[in-house]
């Protein structure tokens, strides 16, 4: 199986498991995965990601010109910031999961760590999350802000949207997406609660510990 194919089966086998678990639904959310050779292989746009044709997958040259398959996910201009501005970033899913969703609506949500330092595994895979302003979607401006940070953040929550989080690899920005999506789910629950958060110290320890980009 060629680099492309196992990846166009990963896209959808990972896309299918996110539909299926509720975190994603409709033909809502996409996922960009990159290529050795620099090209991008992104969900089409009005695809429901529970039911992908890998064959359909969009292909799409290092300058996003379509080179094969269906029209991609307006959300391109999104995708391709991260690509851009973090040269690691291997893959990229962009989400509307609920529990994100009613995170990035509330009005003390920290704009600059959208997620309370709750657990360790959310600060190891995360990082900070910024929280930007509400687009319309397919809204290049949404790209602009991405760029905007520099690359300093591996995760963004979409004001009334969603989050959308860069990985090194598919499987890694998948695991980094459910992990911020319990994380919210988690935040949500102890609200109004005196709930013990992470201290100072033991956020510090786990950064220096898994070599977390805290900025």
């Amino acid at each position: 199986m060629t680099e492309e194919s196992r990846l166009r089966e990963d896209i959808t086998r990972f896309a299918k498991s996110l539909f299926d678990r509720g975190l994603t639904c409709g033909a809502s959310g996409n996922i960009s995965a990159r290529l050795s050779d620099g090209t991008l292989l992104v969900t089409p746009t009005g695809r429901s990601m529970g039911f992908l044709d890998p064959g359909r997958i969009s292909h799409l040259a290092a300058d996003l010109t379509l080179l094969d398959g269906d029209k991609p996910t307006k959300e391109i201009p999104l995708h391709s910031a991260f690509y851009s501005t973090r040269a690691a970033t291997g893959a990229v899913v962009h989400l509307h999961s609920t529990h994100s969703v009613a995170l990035s609506m509330l009005p003390d949500t920290d704009p600059d760590s959208a997620l309370p330092p709750l657990t360790s595994y959310a600060i190891m895979r995360l990082g900070k999350v910024k929280l930007l302003p509400f687009f319309l979607p397919g809204d290049p401006a949404m790209g602009e802000a991405v760029r905007g940070l520099s690359g300093r953040r591996s995760a963004v929550l979409l004001a009334n949207h969603g989050p959308v989080v860069a990985g090194k690899d598919l499987e890694a920005a998948v695991f980094a997406m459910e992990e911020l999506e319990e994380t919210a789910k988690l935040a949500l629950l102890m609200r109004g609660i005196q709930g013990i958060q992470l201290t100072g110290s033991q956020i510090a320890d786990t950064v220096a510990r898994f070599n977390v980009d805290w900025n």
